[in-house]
């Protein structure tokens, strides 16, 4: 019957007004805007059973807090639509847009706290990214759903609920940006999706989760590491950044592709401790000789690109800190964007290091 609902949903819905604001509750509680911008969350499948093939981004915010039974009791919550995209095609357009109204929502203190629905493909990046340029000391939540909204067992409204309740909690505040997942909380620098289907699919590789969403309360077990990092301006042109992965007989090849499209910047997920096979590193050093800014990162999970090899620091290469190659582009874009000096780029990175190891 759920699934039924939420499909006429789609049709009342498909094509919200951005500038659509619902009202859940008036009670006076912690007040929660829900920022809505698609995803697997918001996605629509022809059947309950189908779990895969489904168009995601397709049902609204209010459909999607209708279908969360005793959300009213958590918070006063508002829903307003940003975007309904799939969250592979998420942009910087849509990233501006969604750093400028959080920090609006909190300069204008329309909200205690914030909580924006998302694709789970990139929810991690645009995290990171909040983090980067909002640095709230309010609440601002992400969650989303590995099961579309018209599934039978769908997981996006339990994860909708647990978010609001962070959200909504006063010891949330000051702990940045964080991802709300099958019962856990994620700072948003930590966080990483590990697989591809399973509803616990979001985990922190190099450490714990901060906290639990549990039956009696919202229970934070750790303090987030602190950045010295002051927030960047949204605004600012982000210079492309490519994605390099590094593997067994790399001869460099792709390096010199990124610099012929116009790469300011290229992050190498080298192997272990960011190794670059040494074809991969000549190219990449004459990259570096000649302005492209290089960070090393790892294609592993877990642990910190440290200095290594004396020729790597020789190049002028940036060492990336614990950061998944997908946030250390973020970073470098950010950086980029305030100057083009190796050194200084380092010195940033190794400020974002302080909260990362």
């Amino acid at each position: 019957m759920v699934w039924k609902i939420l499909w006429l949903s789609v049709l009342a819905f498909a094509f919200a007004d951005c500038s659509h604001t619902r009202t859940v509750s008036a009670a006076s509680r912690p007040r929660v805007l829900v920022l809505a911008t698609g995803g697997t969350i918001a996605g629509s499948a022809p059947s309950p059973s189908d779990i895969t093939g489904y168009r995601a981004g397709v049902i609204g915010v209010d459909a999607l807090l209708s279908a969360v039974p005793g959300i009213e009791s958590m918070a006063d919550v508002k829903g307003e639509q940003l975007c309904n995209i799939d969250s592979k095609d998420m942009t910087d357009e849509i990233w501006r847009r969604l750093a400028a109204r959080v920090r609006e929502i909190f300069a204008k203190d329309e909200a205690d706290g914030v909580v924006v629905t998302h694709g789970t493909d990139t929810m991690e990046e645009t995290a990171f990214f909040l983090g980067l340029t909002v640095k709230p000391q309010k609440p601002v939540v992400l969650t989303g759903a590995m099961l579309p909204a018209t599934a039978k067992n769908a997981d996006g409204p339990r994860n909708l609920l647990d978010a609001v309740r962070v959200a909504a909690s006063p010891e949330a505040a000051g702990k940045g940006v964080l991802v709300v997942m099958h019962g856990e909380i994620h700072a948003a620098r930590e966080v990483t999706k590990i697989h591809t289907t399973r509803l616990d699919a979001f985990a922190s590789p190099s450490s714990d989760p901060l906290g639990r969403v549990e039956a009696d309360g919202v229970r934070f077990e750790r303090e987030p590491r602190p950045s010295a990092l002051s927030p960047f301006p949204p605004e600012a042109p982000l210079p492309r950044v490519d994605i390099l992965y590094g593997h067994a007989g790399d001869d460099g090849a792709l390096a010199e592709a990124a610099l012929r499209t116009g790469a300011k910047g290229i992050v190498y997920a080298g192997m272990g401790n960011g190794s670059i096979p040494e074809q991969a590193e000549a190219a990449l050093a004459q990259a570096a000789a000649s302005g492209t800014v290089i960070v090393r990162a790892s294609r592993s999970n877990a642990g910190a690109v440290v200095p290594a090899a004396s020729s790597y620091m020789a190049e002028g290469f940036i060492d990336g800190g614990a950061l998944q190659p997908q946030k250390a582009r973020i970073l470098l874009r950010l950086a980029l964007a305030r100057t083009a000096n190796a050194k200084e780029i380092q010195q940033i990175f190794n400020a974002d290091a302080s909260a990362s190891l």
